[in-house]
């Protein structure tokens, strides 16, 4: 199969967003802008002028101020329109019309739509019930919700008043909601009685009061009902989402500096206390316009869905959807209920122009033989979304195969870091296999050699950006002198971001991910990306799904792969020959697993994604830091006391 799997038509180049922008520059610039390349290097090598035109295509709301970028060469430090004043939810609020915002549908088969002008006046009146209850600039608002409407609305309302918005998902333990919120102290907690997944309802009364309970700051509980009746349970200190609020019509939109807080997001927390990483409005707004607008070519009308939790980075990146007169497609439960081609089902139904979802989602589509092409119209879908981990160059084939040709499969990456990507789609590029289509805009990316060099052109290394840009976070909550901050980017090379990614960029300057880099195997000292060997793995039909981590062995480090086989299988040595032979082919010796071990599960954060790092602790010996933010932590005890490990 050719590298190219996709390329868009004369008509859809013409027709993008991104080459509206471009048209639009070259009037403004007095020159010419007839490639992404071209575009790409003014963005980087003209930061003012490049973000400037961002906020006046995108005609966000709010005041710019004179100056676009101060102090452009401290990294952290620069300031981004450190005179605008604006307003989040002011932007995403803008449509006041008839037609869908948001478009709900659940696993148990509940569904309800919302226009502009109903969440408008929704969030107003939730936005005076903040207001009457005190809530100022600067406070934080939280949610304890499933992927909801009122989800969304409680957040609206929150940055609207100029409060700070923080979220988790009802499958966090208690633990783990205390572990977070609980740094951050809010003011207003809004939960919920309970959620469904996989055909299983799930309570979260029990939780909540745990939660309040160990969290003094928590002034007001606001329950929204949604499998059960609207009752506060238990909770004598709780209101129903109905009591709370209160009528009004209007939004005084508190505007506010640039880089005012409006996030507050979390790291994974596998390997200690979450970090809470404090993201900016303006930032946060200007990077999700140009990603959303230019990158993903969203437009008024288009219908967008992320499948993701409110506890995922990705459910803000699609709130931030609305700012572009598109509707957003919340689904709540599993992509797999009751069938494994319910998504599909969904694309259908709510005719949905771009869909996204995680790597590991369209593997286990593949896995579970599931050819959409064949049973679905997917008539509007013109845009697939892919991100969480790398998209191994069989799911690309996969897409174009049993899902729908025409289409741009955009795999994209960045994190919960910098809420938004440094590597992204372009509708007006082709796609090639495994690779991501281009890097950000605006984003100076750079590969850098363990020594900090630049990396040449096709050389694997760590993934870096070594200029300025505004969706860097504000800072982290109770970092005062800022260290834990700097420690976090900024130490394995001053001055240049290095974002944990093992990566290359290629000679058509797209980008490969290999997997996270302090996930690296190391065996002879020779730096292994654990993407290259699933990639490999995974192809072989018996085999649903692995995870691979470094074992130290005898002075050197040894590869050593679990793999969770299809229900009913056992793994054999004829099935670990035939892995081993899979990756020696396809790769180098250096990749072929020492240890290849069959387990009946794999742990995973909350948002789905493996946690090479937890296993590599339970394999030798050494404790793991806060289990409750796994969806599974009791996964992790079939990694203890492996007697095959001993030899």
């Amino acid at each position: 199969m050719s590298d190219t799997l996709w390329a868009p038509e004369a008509r859809r180049v013409d027709e993008a967003n991104i080459s509206a922008f471009a048209r639009q520059l070259q009037a403004t610039q007095g020159r010419v802008f007839d490639s992404y390349d071209a575009l790409y290097d003014f963005s980087i090598g003209a930061p003012r002028s490049f973000w400037r035109a961002i906020w006046e295509f995108c005609e966000v709301r709010g005041q710019p101020g004179e100056e676009v970028l101060t102090d452009a060469e401290r990294m952290p430090g620069a300031r981004w329109f450190p005179g605008a004043r604006l307003n989040f939810a002011e932007n995403l609020l803008r449509q006041r019309d008839e037609r869908p915002a948001i478009i709900f549908e659940s696993e148990t088969g509940l569904t309800r739509t919302i226009t502009h002008e109903q969440l408008y006046r929704q969030v107003a009146g939730v936005a005076a019930a903040l207001r009457a209850a005190g809530v100022a600039p600067g406070d934080r608002v939280a949610g304890f919700l499933p992927n909801l409407p009122e989800t969304v609305i409680a957040m609206l309302a929150a940055t609207s008043v100029g409060a700070v918005w923080s979220s988790c998902s009802p499958d966090f333990g208690t633990e783990g909601v205390v572990d977070r919120l609980g740094q951050v102290e809010p003011r207003v907690l809004f939960t919920t009685d309970s959620y469904a997944y996989n055909g299983k309802t799930h309570d979260c009364l029990q939780r909540v009061g745990e939660i309040s309970r160990a969290i003094p700051a928590i002034e007001h509980i606001v329950m929204v009902p949604y499998l059960g009746p609207a009752s506060t349970g238990h909770l004598k200190e709780a209101v129903t989402w109905d009591e709370f609020i209160r009528e009004a019509t209007e939004i005084e939109f508190e505007r506010l500096p640039f880089d005012h807080p409006l996030y507050i997001l979390f790291s994974s927390g596998t390997t200690g206390v979450p970090k809470c990483i404090v993201h900016g409005a303006g930032g946060t707004l200007l990077q999700h316009l140009k990603e959303l607008v230019l990158h993903t070519d969203l437009k008024p009308g288009d219908r967008m869905c992320y499948f993701t939790t409110c506890g995922w980075m990705m459910w803000n990146w699609l709130a931030s959807s609305l700012a572009t007169g598109a509707a957003m497609v919340l689904y709540e439960g599993s992509p797999f209920y009751p069938t494994p081609g319910r998504m599909f089902d969904v694309i259908d139904a709510h005719d949905i122009s771009v869909f996204g979802t995680g790597a590991k989602m369209i593997s286990a589509w593949e896995k579970a033989g599931i050819r959409p092409m064949d049973s679905h119209s997917l008539k509007a879908l013109r845009t697939l979304l892919s991100t969480g981990s790398p998209l191994a160059p069989e799911s690309f084939e996969y897409v174009y195969r049993d899902i729908k040709q025409d289409i741009c499969l955009s795999s994209i990456s960045g994190g919960t870091d910098i809420i938004s990507c440094f590597a992204l789609g372009c509708p007006v590029l082709p796609v090639r296999r495994g690779e991501l289509q281009c890097l950000g805009l605006g984003m100076r990316v750079e590969i850098r050699r363990d020594d900090g060099a630049l990396a040449d052109v096709g050389e694997t290394g760590e993934l870096c950006c070594s200029a300025p840009f505004p969706s860097m976070p504000v800072g982290f909550w109770n970092d005062p002198d800022g260290r834990k901050y700097q420690a976090a980017y900024f130490d394995q090379f001053p001055g240049i971001w290095a974002h944990g990614d093992f990566a290359q960029i290629t000679q058509t300057r797209g980008m490969v991910i290999f997997g996270r880099s302090d996930a690296t195997l190391n065996p002879g000292g020779v730096r292994i990306g654990t993407a290259e060997i699933y990639r490999q793995v995974e192809q072989l039909d018996e085999i649903l799904e692995s995870i691979c981590v470094g074992q130290d062995w005898d002075n050197d480090v040894r590869v050593v792969l679990f793999v969770r086989l299809r229900e009913g299988l056992l793994l054999d040595d004829d099935l670990r020959e035939r892995v081993r032979a899979k990756v020696r082919a396809n790769t180098t010796p250096r990749h072929v697993p020492a240890k290849v071990i069959q387990v009946a599960d794999i742990p995973r954060t909350v948002s789905g994604k493996i946690v090479e790092l937890a296993v590599r602790n339970v394999i030798h010996g050494r404790p793991v830091k806060n289990v409750d933010a796994l969806a599974n932590p009791e996964a992790l005890k079939l990694y203890a006391h492996i007697e095959e490990l001993d030899s």
